[in-house]
């Protein structure tokens, strides 16, 4: 088949726009590239935005869609009739398609593959974290810990409604049959999806990857960056904590977050050197980043694949990063950045200031940064990885060696 022939139907349940999400992204570069290189796309999209908690009946009907959705099944079915995709690339259900929707595409006897761009399908909390820590009881003893610990949001019903979603759909086999193959985005991720019960041979990885990248930066600006959402799990408050040894260096956030109220009264009522940019667009995200000394990922969770990781190599900035989960896959020590103890403020503020105190150093290691991203991270290398999996997949399908039961 020639890929230029290809028909794909992509499926994805996007996030509130309230809550920019690198998911969200990740998957339209991913559209963008298949189309440019003459992949026929299509796509079946939903939206969180249009979720409908007004009354108890619609909470409750809520509820049983994020389980089953009948009507998510009805109108992918009638999709696919429309569209005849060789193969269908899923990347998230949750909360308004569900897990039905892999049900039409057996009906339909068209293989499937799923990006897990988090842990959903092993914790109904997606991050494998629990009270600010890394936790994985719900693979070593039972799904049913989240309940008892209420890891969704907090809500023992959001909680019982996501476990039971997961129960009910390992029992029916959707998630060993009705995928064909699945995408991890690290190495780390995919010893992780293994230990959830997905055999070896069904998981393959590929990262993420940006479009377009912008010309190497030269850093010069003086400050160290933070992109992304100001919450807890994010090692927001970790940062804040280790600045206060940095009165002469600036810190400059851009984003948001439910915790940025408590954390730029915390900056302005002991002098630290933190600016609060908020979100910006993307064009000044990257000219930030780009100008930036190095760009720190505190994060305190697993993480799956930060597209800033991305952007920052492109921009040849070098990554100060959690010793945590993928992070600590995605920053090679010394090499694109250093990494630091999660959590630790101080073990943040010492890793900062070695690197302030070699300017060789880090100007060595914004080449190697870029480096990496030009022989890793580019939507050419990106393109070749993701088409082998299609037709890897549609191949083996073609001749029998894979049924979806």
């Amino acid at each position: 088949m020639g890929f230029n022939l290809m028909r794909v139907l992509l499926v994805h349940n996007k996030y509130r726009t309230s809550a920019p999400s690198g998911e969200d992204e990740a998957v339209e570069n991913e559209r963008r590239m298949l189309e440019a290189h003459g992949v026929e796309v299509a796509t079946f999209l939903r939206c969180n935005d249009d979720i409908d908690e007004s009354s108890v009946a619609a909470k409750s009907k809520l509820v049983a869609n994020t389980i089953w959705s009948r009507r998510s099944r009805r109108q992918l079915a009638d999709a696919l009739k429309i569209v005849r995709p060789d193969l269908v690339h899923v990347h998230n259900t949750f909360a308004m398609l569900s897990p039905s929707v892999y049900g039409a595409c057996r009906r339909a006897q068209v293989p499937v593959v799923q990006t897990l761009h988090n842990f959903r399908f092993f914790c109904p909390g997606s991050l494998f974290l629990r009270d600010g820590k890394p936790c994985e009881d719900c693979v070593d003893r039972s799904l049913w810990q989240s309940v008892r610990h209420r890891c969704y949001r907090n809500s023992l019903g959001a909680t019982v409604t996501l476990a039971t979603m997961l129960t009910v759909h390992r029992s029916l086999g959707t998630y060993s049959r009705g995928i064909t193959r699945y995408v991890a985005l690290t190495k780390f991720a995919r010893d992780k999806i293994m230990k959830g019960g997905i055999p070896g041979d069904k998981v393959v990885i590929k990262p993420n990857f940006i479009s377009n990248p912008p010309a190497e930066g030269k850093g010069g600006g003086q400050y160290a960056i933070f992109v992304g959402r100001l919450l807890e799990e994010k090692g927001a408050e970790t940062l804040i904590k280790a600045w206060r040894r940095f009165p002469h260096f600036k810190l400059r956030i851009l984003g948001d977050g439910a915790l940025r109220p408590k954390l730029e009264s915390l900056a302005r009522s002991e002098g630290l050197n933190i600016e609060f940019a908020g979100r910006q667009p993307k064009n000044v995200v990257l000219q930030s980043i780009a100008d930036a000394e190095f760009m720190i990922i505190p994060s305190e969770c697993y993480e799956g694949f930060p597209m800033v990781i991305a952007e920052s190599y492109a921009c040849g900035t070098p990554v100060l990063a959690s010793r945590i989960g993928s992070l600590n896959e995605l920053v090679e020590e010394g090499v694109t950045g250093r990494k630091f103890t999660a959590g630790d403020p101080d073990s943040l503020a010492d890793t900062a200031q070695r690197m302030l105190n070699d300017p060789q150093e880090l100007r060595r290691m914004r080449a190697r940064a870029r480096a990496y991203f030009d022989a890793s991270l580019t939507e050419e290398k990106n393109y070749e990885q993701l088409v082998k999996i299609y037709s890897d997949v549609i191949e083996e399908y073609a001749r029998g060696e894979m049924r979806l039961a």
